[in-house]
């Protein structure tokens, strides 16, 4: 059977008669969801999906056994996240996919990042006095909205890989907007904590109604949501990009003090990018270039890793977490001084990941110390070239933006991995009034100071985090990895990977180990289950781990058997996310149950 065809038609008449197709099991009006019931584990043989939301992992898995592909099942998850996890990602955002397509052996990546609109400038995010304006007032202006990209993305990954009518695949989104479902403890509790940004604009009427957050298990109903998505459906992307919608969204940007124009939104354009490759431990690692800074660093960090034979230490034992962390703190002085958008600057990839370099890089960390002054190096010698740009100190703003990552692959080979966001939680928390989409904060990923290799420029491209990941073995992809999280993205994706190959942990207990993030010897986060004295053991060597964990990210992940074929897929338990797999003999299987979640 041909794989990825492309569709021949959108089909709408025949679209709209099957409109009931691809709904979430069981769902009815005020029928309560018992979410804790979905499995975060599951094995099968036919497909796999792996979303942070049970709903979202039904209606992929339904595509799939309905025969679909991984790249219909993945629209139709995009969709449906922008209903039932509106504070992650969305319409009003934007995002990397990466496509494995089993029958040309091709590995793509639809960039539909967001871009500056033309009336950007450098200094936008400067006071009248030059200063950084504090990250929570810049980051909930329309200044911080970057133009979307997520709906033409997904029109242009249809055309080149999808098989049923798009209009179908937007059919359950469109019904679970219009009916409605009950919020889980997710989105409750993001509601309650971003209350005060929420209620600037129309977002209050959705999810403040009466003045009053909703609560967990509570009906959320989004009309004006399920309109925009019938308007999508009926006249595809250019229902977003021009006319109403698009007339809606930059007249709100603009009331909120942004610059974006209808222009903007009709100027977009996203790109097809061939994944950054790298190897570990004899496993081929495709990941996400600039301008996400995930593929280069994650690569550059399994790179300086492979050199301290890691496995010898216990998983949990600080000689590990102590490697990591000053690996980290590497990589991050490197991220800061060199990466961006390559539309616009040079950044230097072969130097970065070159092994002279690498090895320089390894030979600045010692097992027995930390390293009090962590700086970029010079890359540069292993370039044909120079920098286009200069070196400059950017405010610790201390807030890490959320999103969501998932991950599908089909009966016949094709994976997708996609990680989609608005950046921070409900982005600016501004909603497009009568269109019932929240807008991105995406720009806030530029450096407030300009002068650097991320300033703002009009139709840039703010550099990212966000790392999708397809782990190789020879040439049968094995493995699929990527997480939300701001910059933690990077290391929760590295964590993982060296857990499943390093360690050689079972999946689930390698996406639930506990993680820790460090970018400088002034910022460490960690997860629950590391121990009291390894984290003193630590702190005496001149690290900063604080008194308090927290959760950093949320992975994930499919594995393939390339003998069998089997699926296991993977959710991580810091959410309530599911994996569903498909086996055609049984029908749908919810897994095999829900594994055990992070410090057991």
């Amino acid at each position: 059977m041909k794989t990825f065809l492309r569709s021949t038609g959108f089909l709408l008449l025949i679209a709209v008669l099957v409109i009931g197709m691809f709904t979430p099991t069981g769902l009815a009006k005020n029928k309560a969801i018992d979410y804790d019931s979905y499995d975060e584990v599951a094995i099968a043989q036919d497909g796999m999906v792996a979303t942070a939301h049970p709903l979202a992992s039904e209606i992929g898995a339904e595509v799939l056994e309905k025969g679909g592909n991984a790249m219909d099942a993945a629209i139709a998850i995009q969709f449906a996240l922008t209903v039932t996890e509106p504070m992650m990602s969305g319409i009003g955002g934007g995002g990397f996919m990466m496509v494995y397509d089993a029958e040309t052996g091709e590995t793509q990546i639809v960039n539909s990042r967001e871009r500056a609109p033309a009336g950007a400038t450098p200094d936008m995010f400067l006071d009248e006095n030059g200063n950084p304006i504090p990250f929570g007032e810049r980051s909930t202006g329309g200044t911080a909205v970057g133009v979307p990209g997520t709906v033409k993305g997904l029109e242009e990954a249809h055309e080149r890989w999808g098989t049923k009518p798009f209009q179908q695949l937007i059919n359950p989104a469109i019904k679970l907007a219009h009916k409605g479902f009950p919020i889980d403890s997710v989105l409750a509790d993001a509601i309650e904590s971003n209350s005060g940004k929420l209620s600037r604009s129309a977002a209050a009427e959705v999810f403040l109604p009466d003045g009053q957050p909703l609560d967990e298990g509570d009906w959320l109903v989004q009309k004006d949501l399920a309109k925009t998505l019938k308007l999508i459906r009926s006249h595809g992307a250019d229902a977003f990009y021009e006319g109403e919608i698009a007339d809606a969204l930059a007249e709100t940007v603009q009331d909120f003090g942004g610059s974006m124009t209808a222009d903007d939104l009709s100027d977009y354009e996203l790109s097809i990018d061939e994944p950054i490759w790298g190897e570990f431990q004899g496993y081929d690692i495709a990941s996400m270039p600039p301008p996400s800074s995930g593929g280069v660093f994650l690569l550059q960090m399994l790179g300086i890793l492979d050199g301290f034979d890691l496995s010898q230490y216990d998983v949990r034992s600080w000689e590990k977490y102590h490697l990591l962390a000053e690996t980290m703190h590497l990589a991050y002085a490197d991220r800061a001084a060199y990466a961006g958008d390559p539309d616009f600057v040079d950044v230097p990839l072969n130097g970065l990941l070159h092994p002279d370099y690498i090895a320089e890089r390894r030979a600045l960390i010692d097992l027995n110390s930390v390293n009090e002054n962590p700086t970029a190096g010079d890359p540069w010698q292993y370039e044909n070239g120079t920098p286009n740009y200069g070196a400059t100190e950017q405010p610790d703003q201390n807030q890490y933006g959320e999103t969501t990552h998932f991950t599908v692959a089909d009966r016949w080979g094709n994976v997708v991995s996609y990680t989609t966001t608005i950046e921070q939680v409900f982005g600016t928390g501004i909603m497009v009034p009568e269109y019932g989409f929240m807008l991105n904060n995406e720009l806030t990923d530029f450096d407030a100071v300009p002068g650097g290799a991320n300033e703002v420029q009009p139709y840039k491209r703010p550099l990212s985090s966000m790392t999708p990941t397809i782990v190789f073995d020879g040439d049968e992809p094995v493995l699929t990895v990527g997480s939300p999280g701001g910059p933690t993205i990077i290391t929760s994706v590295l964590q993982t990977i060296l857990h499943a190959i390093e360690y050689d942990m079972e999946l689930k207990a390698a996406v639930e180990e506990p993680r820790i993030y460090t970018n400088n010897i002034n910022s460490y986060r960690y997860e629950t289950g590391i121990s009291a004295d390894v984290l003193e053991q630590l702190n005496s060597m001149g690290h900063s781990f604080g008194a308090s964990p927290t959760v950093i990210g949320n992975v994930q992940s499919i594995q393939i058997d390339p003998e069998t074929g089997e699926f296991k897929g993977v959710a991580d338990s810091s959410r309530n996310g599911a994996a569903i797999g498909i086996d055609l003999k049984k029908g749908k299987d919810n897994g095999k149950g829900k594994g055990k979640g992070k410090g057991n």
